[in-house]
C-alpha cells in the first residue's frame, strides 16, 4: 500500500532532491537564513526539522545518523554546538518561513527561511519592550482648590522653617 507517501518532488529524481535538500539543510544550519522558493522551503521544513530534533540528544548514533542526512562535516559540528543548546528547550517549530514576494524572472513565488532562536531582530525586539519606565513625583490626579491651599501652607511653613535655620546659623557665625 502506498497511503500517506505523498510529498512535494520538485520536478526532481530521487538522488537530485535528496542532495538537493541536503545541502539547502547545510546552507540553513550554516547561515541561519536562506532564501528560496516557497515550495523548495516547505519541503526543506520537513526535512531539517526532525534532524534538528535529534541534535538535542548528544551522542555518537545521533550525530551519525545527521551526517548521513546532511553529509558535510562543519554543518554537522555547527548544529550540535551552537544550535542545539539554543533550541533545548523548545519542542517543535526550529524554523520560519517569510514570504517575499515573486521572483522576477519566472514569477516563482520567493521566501526566506531562517531558523527561529537567530533572528536577531525578534530577539532585540523583546528586550526592547522590557525597558523600564522612570517614575515621577507628580500625582496622576487632579488637584482642587483646597489640595492648592493645603500645598501653599505647607510650602510657606517650610519656607519659614528654612529660613529660622539660616538665621541660627548666621547669629553663630557673627558670635
Amino acid at each position: 500500500m502506498r497511503h500517506r507517501k505523498k510529498f512535494n518532488h520538485l520536478g526532481r529524481k530521487t538522488a537530485h532532491r535528496k542532495a538537493m535538500l541536503a545541502n539547502m539543510a547545510s546552507s540553513l544550519i550554516l547561515h541561519k537564513r536562506i532564501s528560496t522558493t516557497t515550495a523548495k522551503a516547505k519541503a526543506l521544513k520537513m526535512y531539517v526539522e526532525p534532524l534538528i530534533t535529534k541534535s538535542k540528544l548528544d551522542s555518537t548514533h545521533s550525530r551519525r545518523i545527521v551526517f548521513s542526512y546532511l553529509k558535510q562535516k562543519e554543518a554537522v559540528t555547527e548544529l550540535f554546538r551552537e544550535i542545539s543548546p539554543k533550541i533545548a528547550t523548545r519542542n517543535g517549530g526550529y524554523t520560519r518561513i517569510l514570504k517575499t514576494g515573486n521572483r522576477l524572472g519566472d514569477n516563482a513565488e520567493m521566501c526566506l527561511i531562517e531558523l527561529v532562536d537567530f533572528n536577531e531582530t525578534y530577539i532585540s525586539e523583546k528586550k526592547a519592550e522590557v525597558k523600564k519606565s522612570t517614575r515621577r513625583r507628580r500625582s496622576s490626579k487632579p488637584t482642587t482648590k483646597a489640595d492648592e491651599t493645603v500645598a501653599v501652607e505647607a510650602k510657606s511653613e517650610k519656607s519659614t522653617e528654612a529660613k529660622e535655620a539660616t538665621d541660627d546659623t548666621s547669629k553663630k557665625e557673627d558670635e
